[in-house]
C-alpha cells in the first residue's frame, strides 16, 4: 500500500481493540438518535445565550455511532490531517522493509485508537475538507455505546446526562465556527508542527536521553505532552506550547459553559462532573501509561488549567474581560499564561487590536 502508514490495518486493527460494548445491542440504544438530535439542536441555543458565541456554519448536527464508526471517521480525519507530512515519509519508504515499516505504524495506531474508542463520548469534528462530502463534515459525534455504559455503570439520568454532554461537544464546535479565524488558526499550527517533523532516528535517541535524565530527577518526562512533546524540535515545542495554551483555554471554556448552559436543566450536573473527571484519573497500569505515551494526560491537566484561568479572568474583569481572547489570535493566552492568568491579563489591558 502507498503512504507511511497502512490505513487499513490500522482500522481493522483498531476495531479489534475496540472490543464489542455489551450495550451496543441494549434496546435503549434506539433513543440516542433521537435524544441527540433534540439536544444537540437546544444545546445549540443554550451555548449561544451563555457564550456570545453562535456558528457561522449553519446548524450543530449529531451523529450517533457505535466504536468502530468512531474509528474510520478518525482513520479519516488522521488521513487528511497528516497527509502533507506522510509524503515526506514516502520516499524513505521504498526499501525493502518500506512495507513492513508501514504495516507496524497502521497496528501501532490502530492500537492507540482502539483503546481511544473505548473511553470517548462526544467529539466535534472540526476538520472541513471543500472536495469531501458535507453530509460527512463538521459533525458532532456521539459513541453511543460507552454513553449508555457509563448511564447504566453509575445511574445516570439518560436524558440529563444526554444534554450535558451535547453542552460540551456543541461549545466546541461553537468555538471554531463561531469565532471566524479560530478554525484556521488552529489547524495553522498543527500544520507548523507537523512540517516540522523530523523523521531522523537521533532525535528519538535523543528524547530516550530525555527520560532516563528526567526519570534520574524523579520527574514524568510524559507529563507535559506524552511522546510528541518528548522528540519534538524546538521550533516545535515552541508551537505545542502554543497548542497547549489554546487547548487549555478552550478546553476550559467547554467545561465552564457545560456547567452554566446547563445550570437550570441539568440537576444532576455536578454528580456528572464528579465521576468524569474520577474517571479521567483513575487510570492506572498500561492504561496510565498509554495515556502518557499519546499526551492525553497532558490534555486531561488542559481541563483544570482553563477552568482556574478562567475564574482568575472573569473575577478581575468579567466575561468581557474573557471575551478579549477571541478577537484576535495574538491576543490568545500561552502556556505560561494560562498557568499564570495575571500576567494574560496584564499583557491584554494594554493591547489594541488594528
Amino acid at each position: 500500500m502507498a503512504g507511511a502508514v497502512d490505513w487499513a490495518i490500522a482500522e481493522r486493527v483498531a476495531i479489534r481493540v475496540a472490543g464489542r460494548e455489551p450495550f451496543a445491542e441494549s434496546y435503549h440504544y434506539d433513543s440516542l438518535e433521537p435524544d441527540f438530535a433534540e439536544f444537540t439542536a437546544a444545546a445549540e441555543d443554550l451555548v449561544a445565550e451563555a457564550t456570545g458565541l453562535r456558528s457561522l456554519a449553519g446548524p450543530a448536527r449529531g451523529r450517533v455511532t457505535d466504536r468502530a464508526g468512531w474509528i474510520r471517521a478518525n482513520v479519516a480525519s488522521f488521513q487528511r490531517l497528516l497527509r502533507p507530512v506522510l509524503t515526506r515519509f514516502e520516499e524513505r519508504m521504498s526499501t525493502p522493509l518500506g512495507s513492513v515499516t508501514r504495516r507496524a505504524a497502521g497496528a501501532e495506531l490502530g492500537m492507540v485508537l482502539g483503546w481511544m474508542s473505548t473511553r470517548v463520548l462526544g467529539q466535534y469534528d472540526l476538520l472541513v475538507i471543500e472536495e469531501e462530502s458535507p453530509q460527512d463534515q463538521d459533525l458532532v459525534y456521539y459513541v453511543g455505546p460507552n454513553v449508555l455504559s457509563l448511564e447504566k455503570l453509575f445511574a445516570f439520568p439518560p436524558r440529563e446526562f444526554r444534554l450535558w454532554l451535547a453542552l460540551h461537544e456543541v461549545t466546541h464546535r461553537a468555538q471554531f465556527t463561531g469565532i471566524p479565524w479560530m478554525r484556521g488558526h488552529f489547524l495553522g499550527l498543527v500544520e507548523q508542527t507537523l512540517e516540522a517533523v523530523d523523521p531522523d532516528p537521533a532525535r528519538f535517541i535523543a528524547a530516550l536521553d530525555r527520560i532516563t535524565e528526567a526519570l534520574r530527577h524523579g520527574t514524568n518526562p510524559l507529563a507535559e505532552g506524552g511522546l510528541m512533546g518528548l522528540v519534538a524540535s524546538p521550533e516545535q515545542r515552541e508551537v505545542l506550547d502554543r497548542v497547549s495554551g489554546l487547548m487549555s483555554l478552550l478546553e476550559g471554556h467547554g467545561d465552564v459553559t457545560m456547567s452554566r448552559a446547563g445550570a437550570d436543566l441539568i440537576p444532576s450536573a455536578a454528580r456528572f462532573e464528579r465521576v468524569l473527571r474520577q474517571r479521567r484519573k483513575s487510570a492506572q497500569g498500561l492504561t496510565r501509561l498509554l495515556q502518557q505515551l499519546i499526551g492525553l494526560e497532558a490534555k486531561l491537566n488542559q481541563y483544570e488549567q482553563g477552568e482556574r484561568f478562567i475564574e482568575v479572568v472573569e473575577s478581575n474583569g468579567g466575561a468581557a474581560l474573557l471575551e478579549r481572547a477571541w478577537e484576535a489570535p495574538e491576543l490568545l493566552p500561552t502556556i505560561a499564561e494560562i498557568r499564570n492568568p495575571e500576567h494574560w491579563i496584564q499583557r491584554v489591558s494594554f493591547a489594541a487590536v488594528g
